[in-house]
């Protein structure tokens, strides 16, 4: 890393993150039997710590039950996390900030665009309706309304009087991000938001999303299982396995020097066009285990080709690979007091 990058890591880690996880765990309990009782549970999110700053986008990638959404979720409040402390901006979630002010400056897009809006509204009143309940004069957020149609491509006249069935997937995605956008929010929570779209309509969406950040001068959360779509959109990545961060980091460290086994099976199924890089052999075996009974130790320890015995009964722990830079990684041979065989070792 150069002094010049080394600097701006040092220079954004003094600034105070617009959000701050720590310590998020969501078990979502599993009733059986006659009496209806708990027969366990689904450890969906056990124990993440993550920062996102003002103006970055934080890509989330994993396999599907890795926790990604979840996550989201728990950050927004539309789920009540079992433990963990959230802040915006310093303030704490439940404490001195009430979920009024954190829905108003945190916003969710989700990847169903037609689920998401209310049939029964007109599109110009599904964006005005957040204003409004937020004392916004109805004349005013009207206007609002037809501003941020007219930013996201659409125009207002032709647009706003329609229903969201007269709309194809791509403009009602539009007009959901519009709706995001319509209570002025600092953070953007991207649930696969583009996942359901065709790729030109993708790319569309994209592009709309890179140019809104920058007038909005907006805060993504970016979550997606297209790791081309990541790479593209995102300024740091952080890649979840069964309910826990594998690793986080810069997203040219995280694409071109991952350090987690994990990270590097994702990396390697990703496509390519070029032939001399097709996948001749799957980049990892057998399924991701139960999240209702979780491995010990490290959870990816049943699937990894470099397990060792410690692998099974010791957690990693989410470890800084140098002072330079903000890259972490939860792996044992990433840390090199561990034991493991391959400690300190490049992969």
């Amino acid at each position: 890393m150069s002094a010049t990058s080394a600097a701006a890591v040092a220079a954004s880690e003094t600034t105070p993150p617009l959000l701050s996880v720590r310590g998020l765990v969501k078990h979502f309990p599993i009733s059986g039997g006659i009496l209806g009782r708990t027969v366990g549970t689904v450890q969906a999110v056990d124990g993440v710590d993550f920062d996102i700053r003002k103006g970055e986008t934080l890509g989330v990638v994993g396999e599907s039950g890795c926790g990604k959404s979840t996550t989201a979720r728990l950050v927004m409040h539309l789920i009540q996390p079992d433990t963990g402390d959230l802040r915006v901006e310093g303030r704490t979630i439940g404490l001195n900030l009430t979920l009024r002010e954190l829905r108003r400056g945190v916003q969710m897009v989700f990847q169903d665009s037609f689920a998401s809006l209310n049939p029964r509204l007109t599109i110009q009143d599904s964006i005005a309706f957040g204003p409004k309940v937020y004392g916004t004069p109805d004349r005013e957020a009207l206007a609002r309304a037809h501003d941020l149609l007219q930013r996201v491509g659409l125009d207002p006249m032709s647009f706003g009087r329609r229903y969201p069935h007269e709309l194809s997937g791509g403009q009602r995605q539009r007009v959901n991000i519009a709706r995001a956008l319509a209570l002025q929010p600092k953070l953007l929570l991207l649930d696969e938001a583009v996942s359901a779209l065709d790729k030109s309509v993708e790319a569309q969406v994209l592009n709309l999303l890179v140019d809104l950040k920058a007038q909005f001068d907006l805060t993504y959360m970016f979550i997606s299982h297209d790791l081309n779509v990541v790479q593209y959109m995102s300024d740091r990545v952080m890649v979840m396995y069964l309910g826990r961060i594998a690793e986080i980091g810069p997203v040219e460290t995280i694409y071109g020097d991952a350090r987690h086994p994990y990270t590097r099976a994702l990396l390697s199924a990703m496509p390519s066009m070029d032939p001399a890089k097709r996948t001749m052999e799957a980049p990892l075996a057998g399924d991701p285990p139960n999240p209702i009974d979780p491995p010990s130790g490290c959870r990816f320890h049943t699937r990894c080709p470099f397990a060792e015995a410690m692998c099974g009964t010791k957690v990693p722990a989410l470890l800084r690979q140098s002072e330079t830079t903000s890259h972490l990684v939860a792996c044992h041979m990433a840390d090199p007091k561990s034991g493991h065989s391959r400690a300190g070792e490049k992969l």
